[in-house]
């Protein structure tokens, strides 16, 4: 009765050393994987074009920043003048004043919105001027990542970006389906 219940044992012991080194061996798998980062800050940085570019958008910056400067000087001038000679001025004259000022005002509101707003010129320039280099880093970024053998790669420069990931870690395909959005291929 010893050898019956030795030899079972014996099984169990063997198949709980098999589940643990599969176990094992999926972890070790999970973690073959390979991920690397880069700044795209400190490699545009080196490169000569990028000088240049900051040069060019420091220029269009400054001049725009000028004008600003004397639209606000402007404003200056008109208030402390109204203020000085307000008491001379009838209703209407201080009126028209009053509305001068607000008009100089929204024009130099406006001119920062149309130079330096979110949507404006400078930011526009500078997308045009960047983008071909930034496109150049990452290809570069996606060639190294591809030699090397790497699944992943980040830009931590700022906000971290994915730049690069072995398509067979993309899930997207998957998701849809889970959520009963049939796709066809």
């Amino acid at each position: 009765m010893k050898s019956y219940l030795i030899f079972p044992l014996k099984n169990i012991l063997y198949i709980s050393f098999a589940f643990l080194f599969l176990l094992a061996a999926e972890q070790l798998y999970a973690q073959d994987q390979k991920i690397g980062y880069f700044e795209s800050d400190m490699i545009l940085a080196q490169l000569p074009e990028y000088g240049g570019i900051e040069q060019r958008l420091q220029l269009l910056s400054s001049g725009w920043q000028e004008e600003a400067q004397e639209l606000l000087d402007e404003i200056t001038f008109l208030e402390e003048d109204y203020e000085a000679k307000q008491i001379l001025y009838t209703d209407e004259i201080r009126k028209q004043k009053q509305d001068e000022i607000t008009q100089k005002k929204k024009q130099r509101q406006t001119f920062l919105q149309q130079k330096f707003g979110p949507n404006g010129e400078y930011f526009q320039q500078q997308s045009d001027l960047l983008e071909p280099i930034q496109r150049k880093v990452f290809s570069a970024a996606r060639t190294v990542a591809i030699e090397k053998g790497y699944d992943f790669i980040f830009d931590r420069s700022g906000d971290i970006y994915m730049i690069y990931a072995r398509a067979e870690f993309d899930i997207t395909t998957d998701i849809l389906l889970e959520l009963g959005i049939d796709i066809e291929n």
